[in-house]
């Protein structure tokens, strides 16, 4: 071996042929999962995907039929020390789940547990308090806690532990949003400092575009893509992951011509300029986000962008969505725009007005059938 070479680090934790059985059904099929030191991995999909099974077997708290599960080179199974493996790891819960006391008692559970020091149960209570601002809640019943506050303090605790691995299930979830935003800008800022190997779950797009090194899809108990946010979130693999992850307008199409990875793919009647290397006669799906396509008036035609495709059609409906719009467009298909409430006004836009819709043919994800 060259002395050099440097021996390969093992993932934090690694999963292989995991099936997990609830009520005789099998409801999770993991062939093979990889969660690297130090990554933030987030598990999104549909409700009753198996999200929180999968987090809560990977935590050790469910018992799968079969396959491994192995921290750091070391397996778990039956014949470990499964209660040493748990004590590397904290999980938040969606509901904060603390005992009828202080929050300073809250947070100290596991470390007395653990029998630490009382001097390193005191610094690290006070330093997570402080962190998470909760300094001042320290002699304060939990039960009195706001939903914010106690989501506070179930973070703190498990901060407290210095986990190996970190589980989180939807830790953000039913608390109004300035207290969520400000939550979450807290919590992705400690896993930045702390490097901690983190699983979480979530079914916000936000959540897991602010806070993930990778992202896994997991439709009907099975990993149906994983990658990096811009990877899922843009380059969809199939119409089921598309639909989740809110890829935008999905259409259905012909290639009728390829030059030189340039192609024209007929949708509807519309020839859609696309960057594919397809021959001529491939039936393809589509996928076009809402915010890669712009709105004009036909006035403006000569001032259009470099966009290769343009479209004239008619405004058919409006969806306000916060501090934006979404705009469905009848161009012979409908195409759907998210566009701001400003420019809505500036534009002076109504339903049934005539506008053009452009964007890049390198907008467009492109994926044979």
């Amino acid at each position: 071996m060259n002395p050099m070479q440097t021996k390969a680090v093992p993932p934090a934790l690694e999963a292989n042929n995991l099936a997990v059985k609830l009520g005789g059904k099998q409801v999770l099929n993991i062939a093979e999962l990889q969660v690297n030191k130090n990554e933030v991995l987030v598990i999104i999909g549909p409700n009753g995907s198996g999200k929180t099974t999968l987090l809560l077997s990977l935590a050790l708290l469910i018992k799968p039929a079969s396959g491994t599960i192995t921290y750091q080179g070391y397996a778990s199974s039956k014949n470990t020390a499964t209660l040493e493996l748990r004590r590397k790891l904290a999980v938040v819960f969606q509901e904060p789940l603390l005992l009828n006391t202080t929050v300073w008692n809250n947070i100290t559970l596991g470390l007395r547990a653990r029998k630490l020091p009382v001097e390193e149960i005191k610094a690290r209570t006070e330093k997570w308090l402080a962190r998470f601002g909760i300094a001042d809640l320290a002699q304060r019943q939990a039960k009195t806690l706001s939903g914010g506050e106690a989501k506070r303090v179930s973070l703190a605790r498990a901060f407290a532990l210095q986990p190996d691995v970190l589980f989180l299930d939807e830790p953000f979830n039913g608390v109004d949003s300035p207290t969520r935003q400000a939550l979450m800008e807290d919590f992705g800022s400690v896993l930045r400092e702390t490097n901690v190997t983190t699983v979480m779950v979530t079914h916000d797009r936000s959540e897991a575009l602010m806070m993930a090194h990778r992202v896994i899809v997991l439709i009907n108990g099975n990993i149906r893509q994983m990658g990096t946010p811009p990877q899922v979130f843009s380059n969809p693999v199939d119409e089921e992951v598309a639909n989740f992850v809110e890829a935008g307008n999905i259409m259905h199409g012909v290639v009728s011509s390829q030059s030189e990875g340039q192609a024209l793919v007929d949708v509807g009647g519309l020839r859609l300029d696309v960057v594919s290397n397809l021959s001529a006669g491939a039936k393809v799906t589509m996928f076009l986000h809402d915010d890669d396509i712009t709105i004009s008036l036909p006035a403006a035609q000569t001032q259009l962008s470099s966009a290769r495709n343009h479209y004239t059609g008619k405004i058919s409906k409006i969806f306000p969505t916060g501090s934006q719009i979404r705009v469905t467009v009848d161009c012979g298909i409908p195409m759907v725009a998210l566009i701001t409430k400003r420019s809505w006004e500036e534009l002076s836009l109504k339903i049934g007005d005539t506008v053009i819709v452009s964007f890049k043919a390198s907008s467009i994800h492109l994926i044979p059938k």
